[in-house]
């Protein structure tokens, strides 16, 4: 994969996916834009100091000033990766109208501001692009989304949007597609389940693997399509 001279943005990069989304891509050659909230975790994002590193701090996803703003100091957009997101367990009886609008707040409005950010600049180029955004295991599999009900309806609407959107651009040549994790392998996940078979669960870097080909030029014909990276779970 060869992303000489590009220029991609990813949400949620300086997390744990994030890190190793942009060190792929990094490697491949991109100029990566990472927009970020969170301060804690840029101090340990390892990449902060990379010269093709671009942080854009108290970038809220949510607004779409922001993202204007964000989007417009890119230069030449070639691929928009979308990570950012939270994660919420409780049953629907349990679920207050606030904890509902934030999972669709920050799972489906980040998404979909950051997808038509990104459709109107790289159809300003008139050059293609790529749009990859992440769903999840239960977005496929709604019965495995029991006990998180909310969480797994946002995530369903983000795999919708996806498949929508792919349709919408394709004769601009911008291929939209998206993955869908299982538990993935990461710190915060291990504490919460300390006695889960850990080797089961898909890597950061397997999972950035397959959403650098999406959106790498490689990538010529796989559009609408939201990938399972499950792991052996």
């Amino acid at each position: 994969m060869d992303f000489q001279g590009r220029h991609v943005v990813v949400t949620g990069g300086t997390g744990a996916l994030g890190t190793a989304v942009v060190g792929t891509l990094l490697e491949a050659g991109a100029s990566c834009h990472v927009p970020y909230i969170v301060e804690r975790e840029v101090e340990q994002f390892p990449h902060r100091n990379h010269p093709k590193v671009r942080l854009a701090p108290a970038t809220d996803l949510t607004k779409e000033e922001a993202i204007a703003q964000f989007y417009d100091a890119v230069p030449t957009l070639w691929a928009s990766i979308h990570l950012a997101g939270g994660f919420a367990a409780a049953p629907v009886a349990e679920t207050k109208h606030a904890e509902l609008m934030q999972q669709i707040e920050l799972n489906l409005v980040t998404c979909f501001l950051c997808c038509r950010a990104a459709v109107r600049a790289m159809t300003r180029g008139n050059a293609g692009g790529r749009i990859v955004n992440v769903a999840a295991r239960p977005a496929l599999e709604w019965r495995t989304g029991a006990g998180m009900a909310a969480y797994t309806a946002t995530k369903a609407a983000v795999a919708a949007l996806t498949v929508a959107l792919a349709q919408e651009v394709a004769n601009d040549r911008i291929l939209v597609n998206a993955v869908a994790p299982s538990i993935i392998d990461t710190p915060a996940n291990r504490r919460t389940m300390p006695n889960a078979d850990h080797s089961t669960w898909p890597k950061p870097a397997q999972i950035a693997q397959t959403i650098a080909f999406l959106a790498a030029p490689d990538n010529q014909v796989t559009r609408g399509g939201v990938v399972p990276v499950y792991g052996r779970v």
